[in-house]
């Protein structure tokens, strides 16, 4: 599974922090090392100032790095979690093993993980696998485990919150003594051992407190409790808090501090006041990478009767089905559209007192509307017909049958379903929060991608006479609670009719003026010939599979200069010891080599993996790599430099895959494999929606589209525009955005969006040039920047072969790709219209 744009920029973001909190621990800041890293990388406010960060200390008085991930409904929390315990790893514990305490508030939220981090065939699950060799254990509170355990895998603990809350601890099992977890303690006789250990972890539970010790256990003195909640103690693990911001009572901040953690990482839509937001991730980001379904469509029934609005939502889900068994036919991705129905009443003795019961609503979908029994579930605290559907597979499996489930509030925290497209809210006017819990529900995008199928790539709810300025506020309460408050203009009502079209969105037209010559412009695209048609160039599908990798050159790898510097953080692997003045030499006895870094290629691999797509030949090079700087500087050096040689490999990897592949490119565009040519190519939208606009810029009459928002031109593309329209020989200018309008595929991944596009005219009728600019400011000149100059070059070189080639024309009018820096942009306009003359 590819990681979109917003998630590597926040594990990029992560990285960065743990890296900083590192560095700050290893040059002896101990106290503040989390505070400190933050003022280097910490958000900032609009007006520029750091956003304050609240520091957290165990029971030990040990300061704990702690920080949020602000991710809106939809944005992949959990898969972002499991790659965070890898960097987490890497660049703070420095080790694939250890205890993490992944902490959830509901029911719901626990099974749907514990059941993704089980099974082996889960992206989640294959993450860990990846960061750990496949010496991953997946707990619950009830399992046994031991020190062996700990120490030769990442073991991760699953548990919910109240498990662990002090308020009634003696009647928990997280707190009661067990003889399943005696190897963590010395043995009950060894007072000397069993003393030390007190003294080191003060808050551990133990027998004899001083007045039942004076009466009964003189003799023996405090004997540690044998406990899981001891256990977690001595480990300090790392903590993943899934819904943090439902834990920020006094108690739960007490509990989890009280484990003695060593850091806490935070996922949250909603963080409450005093989250430390290390990432915050609009709901923008989501929708511009797919992974939602918007536009959100509202229809408010007005008919007296509830059975109208039932009978709509089947008619929605009916069109819904047909077009996604198009679609499973065409791509084979299934889709099971599935509606969510939200009645007044469950309870067994509340069925007949005027208000609509969940058996109501089956009853009817039965024997009115001819739903087959079997395709029905209702969930509710006392009766969960979905339990079943779990031993199938989940509700996403083919062979589950349900496409409607009806429930009154147990969908409302945890629940996921990307096949949930309609929901249906059957409680009156008087019944507050229906729509704002659920809305979130069905906002899931199947598979995390956009269909191209219009109807599969948005959502839909009917509501049951509801007031309008109501109705709204309510949706909108749900989609900020969702932490997608951004999106807000996303949503289209419509009164007693079925809404299929958005209508709130800012649409741009093109000029009339300019539409007849727009029509007569393709710009090419690198194309290949797939099936018989004429396709752009995939990235991974034409030129990423076709690496030859004996041909990557890793010898520069083998001349690193290592430094003599010995690396040795006393504190990496401080849980397990039971005397504190042998902690490291006892575990680096295990774990680390001579220097205090282990040589792991394990974990070398999984770095490279990001690079080098085999795992096998990721493999063969970190090894080669590792086993020559042995040979030549020794292990304790190599150890010693192991972060070091870790980073120096990707970064030498990536040259060396975009080296090949730009090989690969020029190969294939010299054989006629790869051509730039305008079959299929770009033409000019007639109209470009833009859907979240602060202010509308309304240029001159020269601009292709009537108007573009203001806040997606910064300073210097400002004045090119104002410079550009005072040329009397612009025909029209175009303002092309990113993933929406005209791109280039070249040899690196992400493809080039240029920033404009403008034609040139000597009547003021006919196009005599076109040119494709991208601006830079100078700062911003860099090797991004030369790829870009030399896939534009390529382009010049291609353009210029006017001539149709085997009936496929590169190109009808004569066309210029040039990036213009902030020192000459005025330069280069007035060059290329003085060509004109």
């Amino acid at each position: 599974m590819h990681l979109k744009h917003y998630q590597e920029t926040t594990l990029a973001r992560i990285r960065d922090y743990l890296t900083a909190v590192a560095r700050e621990r290893k040059d002896g800041n101990r106290k503040h090392a989390s505070l400190d890293a933050w003022n280097t990388f910490g958000i900032k406010t609009k007006d520029g100032e750091l956003i304050h960060y609240q520091e957290k200390q165990n029971a030990l008085h040990e300061d704990v790095p702690n920080f949020c991930l602000r991710i809106p409904t939809g944005g992949g929390k959990t898969l972002l979690a499991v790659h965070t315990l890898g960097i987490a790893n890497d660049t703070f514990y420095q080790r694939s093993t250890g205890l993490v305490l992944w902490v959830v508030p509901t029911t719901q939220i626990y099974n749907q993980t514990l059941r993704a981090l089980r099974d082996r065939g889960h992206h989640y699950r294959q993450v860990l696998d990846t960061i750990t060799g496949g010496r991953t254990l997946i707990l619950e509170k009830t399992d046994r485990f031991t020190p062996n355990d700990v120490e030769q895998s990442l073991c991760v603990l699953l548990m919910m919150l109240p498990a662990a809350n002090r308020q009634t601890k003696e009647t928990l099992k997280v707190f009661k003594d067990s003889g399943a977890f005696a190897e963590f303690f010395p043995p009950e006789d060894n007072h000397v051992e069993q003393q030390k250990l007190l003294e080191r972890f003060p808050n551990l539970d133990y027998f004899g407190g001083e007045k039942e010790q004076s009466k009964q256990n003189g003799f023996w003195g405090k004997q540690i409790k044998t406990s899981l909640g001891n256990v977690l103690r001595v480990l300090n693990p790392m903590i993943i808090l899934d819904e943090g911001q439902k834990a920020y009572s006094k108690l739960a901040q007490e509990t989890l501090l009280g484990l003695n953690p060593s850091l806490i990482v935070e996922l949250s839509a909603t963080p409450p006041i005093g989250s430390n937001i290390l990432v915050s991730v609009s709901g923008k980001s989501l929708n511009d990478e797919g992974m939602i379904k918007l536009d959100l469509h509202i229809t408010n029934k007005t008919s007296t009767n509830w059975h109208d609005t039932i009978l709509a939502s089947i008619e929605k889900l009916n069109q819904l089905r047909s077009k996604a068994e198009e679609y499973d036919a065409e791509t084979g991705n299934y889709i099971r559209p599935i509606c969510l129905i939200q009645a007044e009443r469950t309870g067994k003795e509340q069925r007949g007192s005027g208000f609509i019961h969940s058996e109501d609503v089956k009853e009817y979908l039965i024997e009115k509307a001819g739903v087959p029994p079997e395709q029905i579930a209702i969930k509710t605290s006392e009766k969960d017909e979905l339990k079943a559907v779990d031993d199938l597979g989940g509700l996403m499996s083919p062979e589950c049958p349900i496409r409607f489930i009806i429930t009154k509030q147990a969908l409302q925290e945890g629940w996921d379903c990307a096949f949930a497209y309609v929901l249906t809210i059957l409680t009156k006017p008087t019944s507050k929060n229906a729509l704002t819990q659920l809305v979130g529900r069905i906002l899931r995008q199947p598979f995390g991608a956009k269909t191209g199928i219009a109807e599969l790539d948005e959502s839909y709810v009917f509501v049951y006479q509801q007031q309008a300025d109501k109705l709204i506020r309510s949706v909108r309460e749900g989609l900020i609670e969702e932490g997608l408050g951004d999106l807000v203009n996303s949503i289209v009502v419509s009164d007693g009719q079925i809404a299929t079209k958005s209508t709130t969105v800012k649409v741009a037209q093109m000029r009339e003026q300019f539409q007849a010559v727009a029509k007569t412009i393709t710009l090419p695209l690198f194309m290949v010939e797939r099936n018989g048609k004429w396709e752009s160039v995939d990235y991974i599908v034409d030129l990423e599979s076709r690496i030859d990798w004996e041909e990557a050159d890793i010898s520069k790898l083998f001349d690193l200069s290592l430094s003599e510097t010995e690396e040795k953080d006393k504190e990496l692997v401080f849980a397990w010891s039971k005397d504190e003045d042998e902690l490291i030499e006892e575990k680096s006895s295990k774990q680390l080599k001579a220097g205090g870094l282990e040589i792991d290629t394990v974990l070398l691999t999984r770095h490279l993996i990001e690079i080098v797509p085999n795992p096998w030949i990721a493999y063969d090079f970190g090894n080669t790599v590792i086993e020559r700087l042995i040979k030549k500087h020794g292990e304790k050096l190599v150890a010693n430099n192991f972060i070091f040689i870790q980073e120096e490999s990707k970064k030498h990897l990536q040259s060396e895959k975009d080296r090949l592949i730009e090989g690969i490119f020029y190969k294939l565009i010299k054989n006629d494999t790869i051509r730039f040519v305008v079959v299929s190519g770009f033409q000019f939208p007639h109209e470009q929606k833009f859907k979240e606009v602060v202010s509308a810029f309304h240029p001159s009459e020269k601009s292709l589209l009537d108007f573009i928002p203001e806040e997606s031109l910064n300073g210097l593309e400002k004045e090119f525009v104002s410079y550009l329209e005072g040329q009397d020989r612009l025909l029209f200018w175009f303002r092309n955005a990113a993933r929406q309008n005209y791109a280039l595929q070249g040899w690196k991944k992400h493809k080039i969006y240029p920033d404009f596009i403008f034609t040139l005219s000597k009547d003021g009728k006919r196009v005599e040039n076109i040119h494709v600019v991208e601006t830079k400011g100078l700062h911003l000149m860099n090797e991004d920047t030369k790829y870009k100059e030399s896939v534009f070059e390529l382009c010049n070189r291609l353009a210029e072969q006017r001539e149709d080639l085997n009936s496929l024309k590169i190109a009808t009018i004569p066309l210029r790709y040039d990036v213009f820096s902030d020192q000459n942009w005025q330069q280069r306009i007035n060059e290329a219209f003085s060509s004109l003359s």
